[in-house]
């Protein structure tokens, strides 16, 4: 495409980015919303008060027969294909009402025939065993899962028989043993490993001595429990959790504590007009970020300085500057949102780095970019990876370092010292420099033959595995070339990283579909968000034809689609989402490397 095609497709977009900005001068985007999360919520109200929510209960089902699928699943969203998981909690939060109500009896009747088609007969054991063997040693949903079905009266009282009892008393341990302790649940799932640990105990049988030490320990898991609850109420900001917190503390006994009412307030204020709720209230840090990146050296014709100073303003009051109840987290770090529920993470904190770096000489944020950088350093693995919220877990998968996560911190912690130079200590040089070493040999490590990179929080619904190998790659390629333009690299690490550059490169163009777009592997079907990452990886790469027919297709794209979000995302346990700003912002940022390149 011609350099002036590019220039009035960005000049198109950019007027659409700017309207979405929300009147406090940042984006907020929009999250698709959640069979799952609706189905918590409803069973949240029911136990709390089902006739003070009747209405809001009433608009969630009404929500549930709009959307269900064809063959009578639910989703994680209203693009996604059914899955036993969310259909299963659709099913029990209707076996409420379905004695009561016609239409809630047909659509449970629906359901339950999906989930006997699946292989699961919803009056037997066989909910318990499906759900157990389909999410193995992580207990973090599937014991949740259980728990809600059997508080529904699913398969039937006896229920709580085959769930297994999650040990909320080791909670109350030191958190810095939490990494050494098998704990079944990922470090963000602590508030359900006490609520609905909590629940099991009170409604399971159990030895004498498991209850006396248990016994003990329930006052105390409540009083840790209302200090981890954010001022908002949610959980995480998260309605899942929230309401799974929420449901298990009501039928456990204590429905009359502050943190259930202030959970249920939350799950009140979070739903839609439609009747739904999303995963999670949104992801503003994130896609802010994402927003203002995309511009690149475009920024200034696009945000006047009074909404650049808006949105540096914003990300410097939101960062975290004391240690964090949640998690015991140091200050420095940045959530996804705004919310008090966030968790500084080792994806928005280098996101809100870098975006601040964009707007603002270092002269006037060097002290919060300094801290931002220090609390990625104190969260990086010992095997040169970052996580995403704590140091040293990996036992469970969303606990692990990952490849997209690492290479973002690369490049915030190479841009900072590209910026800063000798502003900061020696000591802090140092660190800075050993991280990012250690960064490249986790990158080094974890390539996989092909030459691609597999992310966390980011899969594809049709890739055999569900993972996204092109969205990986894609990531840390792009993460990689930005670094490898540094001046204060030395001629070695350039060398390294161009290696994997060009190992990652190749991947990328095999896996590019015949049409010129990308899925999230080769032959699954393309999509804007994916076919964005990719062109803008491949910018000012030798694998020009690849580069071209991406740039062909997603302007073939956009006139016929427009601009619809795929779900990509992966959040709380695997929970697929789509996002309003993420083909927007990627295709902007594709954009903009090419209109430079």
């Amino acid at each position: 495409m011609e350099k002036q095609e590019l220039q009035n497709r960005f000049e198109e977009l950019t007027k659409i980015l700017v309207k979405d900005m929300n009147p406090r001068g940042f984006w907020t985007g929009e999250l698709s919303s959640s069979a799952l999360g609706v189905a918590v919520a409803i069973a949240a109200f029911h136990f709390y008060d089902a006739e003070q929510f009747k209405l809001e209960i009433a608009k969630g089902f009404n929500w549930l027969k709009n959307n269900i699928n064809a063959d009578g699943s639910f989703g994680d969203s209203p693009q996604s294909p059914g899955n036993v998981s969310t259909s299963l909690l659709v099913y029990a939060a209707t076996n409420l009402y379905s004695t009561s109500k016609a239409d809630v009896a047909l659509l449970q009747s629906k359901v339950g025939q999906y989930l006997l088609a699946e292989g699961i007969d919803t009056k037997s054991s066989q909910v318990a065993d499906y759900i157990l063997e389909h999410y193995r040693k992580d207990y973090t949903f599937s014991v949740p899962i259980l728990t809600m079905c059997g508080l529904c009266g699913v398969p039937d009282k006896r229920a709580f028989d085959r769930v297994p009892q999650l040990p909320f008393e080791m909670a109350l341990l030191p958190r810095g043993l939490y990494r050494f302790l098998n704990l079944s649940v990922v470090s963000y799932a602590i508030p359900a490993l006490i609520a609905v640990g909590i629940v099991i105990f009170k409604k399971k049988k159990s030895s004498a001595f498991g209850r006396l030490v248990r016994n003990r320990s329930v006052r105390k898991s409540l009083e840790l429990l209302d200090r981890l609850a954010p001022a908002s109420g949610g959980f995480l900001e998260a309605i899942p959790l929230t309401a799974f917190v929420c449901l298990s503390l009501i039928e456990a006994g204590y429905g009359d504590l502050e943190v259930v009412r202030k959970g249920i307030g939350f799950l009140k204020q979070t739903q839609r007009g439609d009747g739904s709720w999303p995963i999670d209230v949104d992801l503003s840090t994130w896609v802010t970020g994402l927003s203002v990146r995309a511009l690149r050296n475009q920024k200034d014709k696009v945000l006047s300085q009074e909404v650049q100073d808006q949105i540096a303003g914003h990300l410097l009051r939101i960062q975290n500057k004391q240690i964090h109840p949640f998690n015991g987290s140091q200050a420095g770090g940045w959530g996804w949102t705004n919310h008090t529920g966030a968790v500084p993470d080792g994806d928005d904190t280098p996101g809100a780095i870098l975006t601040l770096l964009k707007l603002k000489p270092i002269g006037e944020i060097h002290a919060p970019v300094v801290a931002g950088c220090d609390w990625l350093v104190g969260l990086q693995n010992r095997d040169g990876g970052f996580p995403t919220f704590s140091r040293g877990w990996g036992k469970l998968p969303f606990d692990q370092s990952c490849a997209d996560l690492t290479g973002h911190a690369l490049l915030a912690l190479s841009a900072t010292i590209e910026a800063v130079g000798d502003g900061v200590s020696r000591r802090q040089s140092k660190r800075n420099r050993v991280a990012i070493l250690g960064a490249i040999k986790y990158l080094e490590k974890n390539q996989q033959a092909n030459g691609s990179w597999t992310p966390l929080w980011f899969g594809n619904q049709l890739t055999s595995d569900h993972s996204n190998p092109v969205y990986g790659t894609a990531r840390v390629l792009t993460y990689l070339r930005d670094a490898s333009r540094h001046q204060w690299l030395n001629s070695s690490l350039k060398s390294r990283m161009n290696e994997l550059i060009s190992r990652g490169e190749q991947f990328l163009v095999h896996a590019r579909n015949e049409d010129g777009s990308w899925g999230g592997d080769k032959g699954v079907v393309g999509t804007m968000e994916e076919t964005a990452l990719a062109v803008a990886a491949l910018t000012g790469s030798e694998h020009q034809k690849a580069y071209d027919d991406g740039l062909k297709w997603l302007d073939l794209s956009f006139k016929r689609n427009g601009l619809r979000p795929s779900p990509i995302g992966l959040y709380f346990a695997s929970l697929w989402y789509d996002e309003k700003l993420y083909p927007l912002s990627f295709y902007l940022d594709a954009l903009s490397r090419a209109i430079e390149n």
